[in-house]
């Protein structure tokens, strides 16, 4: 009886207000769900669908990091919108929306992943038929300025590696810039994932994915010289500077590379501006997008053209070549 509740919630969706749409399921489950005999209640509220919910993302893979941020998103929307799931509406969320956005700290990017995260947690609860519609569907994307992020010049490059007084700094410094790993799949990194004769080596993305990833020979040079130097034994690529040398973690590296920044005087330096860099070179030299795209581990290729900018003298170039 009760998905014969949901068919008809789908089925009348188009033509009623989300109020109406309600208001209907709550005549349809108190007339046709006999007292005693409904079937086996889903969770009512925000707070009792969050574990389900980041259950589920965690059985399809997604990170420790992105599970923390799922999380904290979803419990703070919970402490605001104290309603039965069911009863949520688009009004409820656009308002939530809104005064989110009024925070003067938070940016139309911050509040389009709140967004996006609201939707991913809505949907789930519609196809696990806790509700009949998500209350997100209407919602569209939040319109943010498309900022030129800036990567890193090939002289940044070179005085970030002169600072570099640790041969550790300067084999992480070359991978991250080689390859384009993400900092999260660097620190997962050990020693025998590594192929030097190859030059490539194995790394571990987003929802566990395996890829190949392939570095230069400058790279080999400074990860062969910094592993013989190591006397520990810990299967990790890159390692604690004193005992009991533990795993880097993503802190760490993050720490590392702005004090690296410091002292060379190049601003903003990031893990992940490393990746940016990687990407727009390869355009720019003419690597088809689409092995960019796999490169990098996009399973989108939308993806892969908002972390790549287009080099202007290049587009200008081609302009007089194919255009004027």
């Amino acid at each position: 009886m009760r998905r014969t509740i949901e068919r008809i919630d789908r089925l009348m969706a188009s033509v009623l207000n989300d109020e109406q749409a309600a208001e209907l399921h709550a005549v349809l489950a108190a007339c046709l769900l006999e007292k005693g005999k409904a079937s086996v209640r889903g969770p009512e509220t925000m707070t009792e669908c969050l574990d389900l919910f980041l259950s589920a993302k965690k059985l399809e893979g997604c990170s420790e990091r992105s599970l923390r941020y799922y999380a904290s998103t979803l419990s703070r929307f919970a402490t605001e919108i104290i309603k039965p799931i069911h009863e949520i509406t688009t009004d409820d969320i656009r308002d939530y929306l809104t005064r989110y956005s009024h925070d003067g700290r938070v940016s139309k990017v911050t509040v389009d992943n709140v967004r996006r995260v609201l939707s991913s947690c809505f949907s789930w609860l519609e196809e696990e038929d806790y509700i009949y519609k998500s209350p997100v569907r209407r919602i569209k994307k939040i319109r943010t300025a498309k900022v030129l992020k800036p990567v890193y010049s090939d002289e940044s490059l070179e005085l970030l590696r002169d600072s570099c007084t640790r041969v550790r700094d300067l084999a992480m410094v070359d991978l991250l810039s080689s390859t384009g790993i993400r900092v999260g799949e660097l620190i997962q990194l050990n020693r025998r994932d590594i192929d030097f004769e190859a030059r490539e080596c194995v790394v571990h993305g987003k929802g566990d994915k395996e890829r190949r990833v392939y570095f230069d020979a400058r790279a080999k040079t400074h990860l062969l010289a910094y592993l013989k130097q190591r006397a520990d034994g810990m299967p990790a690529l890159f390692v604690s500077l004193q005992r009991p040398f533990n795993r880097l973690e993503i802190s760490g590296v993050e720490a590392r590379l702005r004090k690296l920044g410091k002292i060379s005087g190049v601003k903003h330096v990031h893990p992940h501006k490393f990746r940016r860099t990687l990407a727009t070179k390869a355009i720019d030299k003419g690597m088809p997008i689409e092995q960019v795209q796999v490169l990098l581990g996009h399973s989108k290729i939308d993806t892969t053209l908002c972390y790549a900018q287009v080099d202007q003298s290049n587009v200008k170039r081609s302009h007089r070549k194919f255009i004027s």
